[in-house]
């Protein structure tokens, strides 16, 4: 046996489930709590449905509203919620043990104009050969990047090695 699909949105007119509920008309204003049935009635001799606004409220709450539209109003909106919505990258800036001061002062611009983006930032730090064996000028160089950006990012994954890499990321405060 097939169930009926789950319809997704507010009930309206006969789905509505409480016996009793607090009317709004289509002017926005309060009739009162009537009967369910009563308020359908009302609904259908203006042309409108009933539909739930506020199903949690004691009565539920019912406008009376075109289902269609009132449906297409809210999807609408949703989509415009979507579309302003920012979702957060991670960016990476590369670096190196021995960077020079100018080449540093750039990365950090970068990850300066980054974090104000509101975007995560993963500092790499890449060794060769011996440098290999003076790891603690990596944990300065990343001990600099965290002090210099102290006031708009907070460390999110502390220095580690990977490998031949040291790795940390930052996040917006």
């Amino acid at each position: 046996m097939m169930t009926p699909p789950v319809k997704s949105g507010p009930r309206y007119n006969d789905l509505i489930s409480s016996p009793k509920v607090r009317v709004i008309d289509e002017n926005g204003e309060n009739l009162g709590v009537m009967y369910t049935r009563e308020a359908i009635e009302q609904a259908a001799e203006v042309g409108l449905d009933l539909v739930e606004v506020s199903p949690n409220a004691d009565p539920p709450v019912c406008k009376f509203l075109d289902v269609g539209k009132y449906r297409y109003e809210a999807q609408k909106k949703a989509n415009a919620q979507r579309k302003t919505q920012k979702t957060q990258e991670i960016k990476e800036i590369k670096m190196r043990p021995n960077i020079d001061d100018h080449d540093y002062d750039v990365k950090m611009r970068n990850v300066a104009r980054f974090i104000e983006e509101g975007d995560k930032v993963k500092v790499t730090l890449r060794f060769r050969g011996r440098e290999l064996s003076h790891q603690q000028l990596g944990m300065n160089l990343l001990k600099r990047v965290q002090d210099d950006t102290a006031e708009v990012a907070k460390v999110e994954a502390w220095p580690r090695m990977e490998g031949r890499q040291m790795l940390m990321v930052l996040s917006p405060k």
